[in-house]
């Protein structure tokens, strides 16, 4: 399947692709194109600013936790009925799982995908030198199919002229133009990364200057004739199989605003090909679910930023509280998990309460715990039975502090290292909390088990005669 796509690839991390992505996707757009963005590795928040530059659902492509054929269908089957792909790279080109292995690098879904590579060099502080740094990224694995670089932040015209004919002569590869250093043109940061566009911004500004600033000083053309020239995709359909489309049988809530917006979107997608209606809500305005609920799922985000909002409506925490006492299954990742524990500690100090479904205290802490994770369930949950080997992915900066010393853990997390494994998360009945965010395309079976965990659970509700 022939499917023009690129990677825009970074030297590092931090060298301005998402930026230079999201203007590109917004500039091929205005040339009337259908454009579908995708995403290298685990992360949740640069999508947001694709997705909003597209009009279409940004989807993640992690070569670590999804298995190759697993990969390659997702990619061909989001790419259906479009007319470009643009897919951003991870941190630098060659980083990923090891030091000593490609795996879960942008280098390797390139060469899985056999897309395009445009790398993205930053030249603030450098001239000729910006050649040998590109012939060194051409020449450490020559079966990345690199094309030709772009040249961010230069100090002026002859600066950027200077290292892109540097950077022609040591690879004899283009450079597809150059961009100027413009500091308001840069996203927001904060702990966990970039802000997400769910929250307020200015972000259709942001999108229309970066599209403006590509189209303006880069050859957007000539990026878009080597996307072109991608080969035919050949992938196995019977990689990972995606359950069957199936009449709606279960009503599932996903909690969706500022707080709580840290979802893949295939993880929706598979839900909704298993048999469920997603309806989403607001743990920050809502008083009240969605009517006749059958099932919960709290995704990651930032509740830490929006902890007293969030204690102060006390009717949706005891709403929630009283049904997963009742056994609502209920899956809930990282910020999820944080939200349905007793309280929140911020980084002030300040104590706000929580749903309390959780025993435990979630405490912010200037520590960063990050990574990919493989992991094994412990005891039988809604998402999977016990035994199941799984790959996730970690990013947090909370603390789970009193939590229970029982053996109540949801999963056995694998040290990299060498030792005994570690335990984490809980699951208890219906109740699935963990750090760990699982990706369901490398699983789709997980979604099934929870839709049909939900569709249990309300067929008991209307044995009894009440519903949520």
């Amino acid at each position: 399947m022939a499917i023009p796509r690129l990677v825009i690839a970074g030297a590092y991390s931090g060298v301005g692709k998402t930026t230079l992505t999201a203007g590109l996707i917004a500039a091929l757009c205005r040339q009337g194109m259908v454009v579908q963005p995708f995403k290298a590795g685990p992360d949740y928040i640069d999508p947001t600013y694709h997705a909003l530059a597209s009009g279409r659902p940004c989807r993640n492509l992690d070569t670590w936790m999804l298995p190759p054929g697993a990969v390659r269908a997702t990619f061909v089957r989001a790419c259906r009925g479009v007319d470009c792909a643009i897919i951003e790279g991870v941190m630098g080109l060659y980083d990923g799982f090891a030091y000593d292995e490609d795996d879960g690098s942008t280098a390797h879904l390139a060469k899985l995908l056999a897309a395009p590579v445009v790398l993205v060099l930053d030249a603030a502080r450098m001239a000729r030198s910006a050649g040998a740094l590109a012939l060194g990224y051409q020449r450490f694995d020559p079966d990345v199919p690199l094309v030709g670089f772009v040249v961010n932040r230069v100090g002026g015209s002859s600066h950027g002229q200077g290292v892109a004919r540097a950077i022609e002569r040591a690879t004899g590869l283009p450079c597809f133009g150059w961009l100027p250093r413009l500091d308001d043109l840069r996203i927001p940061e904060r702990h966990l990364g970039l802000v997400p566009t769910a929250e307020p911004g200015r972000w259709e500004a942001f999108i229309n200057a970066a599209a403006d600033h590509v189209a303006e000083h880069l050859d957007v053309n000539a990026m878009l004739a080597a996307a072109r020239r991608a080969p035919a995709i050949c992938y196995a359909r019977e990689s990972v199989a995606w359950p069957h489309p199936v009449a709606p049988k279960a009503r599932i809530a996903v909690a969706r605003d500022e707080a709580f917006n840290f979802y893949y979107e295939d993880n929706l997608d598979l839900l909704r090909f298993a048999g469920a209606e997603i309806v989403f809500f607001s743990p920050l305005r809502d008083e009240a679910l969605p009517v006749k609920v059958d099932g919960l799922y709290i995704g990651g985000g930032f509740p830490e930023m929006y902890a007293a909002a969030l204690a102060q409506n006390i009717t949706l925490r005891e709403t929630l509280r009283r049904l997963i006492a009742d056994g609502m299954p209920t899956y809930a990742e990282c910020g999820g998990l944080m939200y349905l524990t007793e309280s929140v500690t911020d980084l002030n100090g300040v104590v706000h309460p929580m749903v309390g479904a959780l025993p435990g205290r979630s405490v912010m802490t200037r520590r960063l715990i990050i990574g990919y994770r493989i992991v094994t369930t412990c005891t039988d949950t809604v998402l999977a039975p016990a035994g199941l080997v799984l790959r996730g992915h970690e990013f947090h900066y909370s603390d789970w502090v009193d939590r229970p010393a029982d053996r109540s853990a949801a999963y056995a997390v694998t040290p990299r290292e060498g030792g005994d494994a570690r335990p984490e998360g809980y699951a208890r009945g219906n109740l699935l909390a963990s750090y760990v965010h699982l990706h369901f395309g490398a699983a789709p079976q997980l979604a099934t088990r929870f839709v049909e965990a939900c569709r249990i659970w309300a067929g008991r509700r209307r044995s009894e005669g009440s519903r949520a």
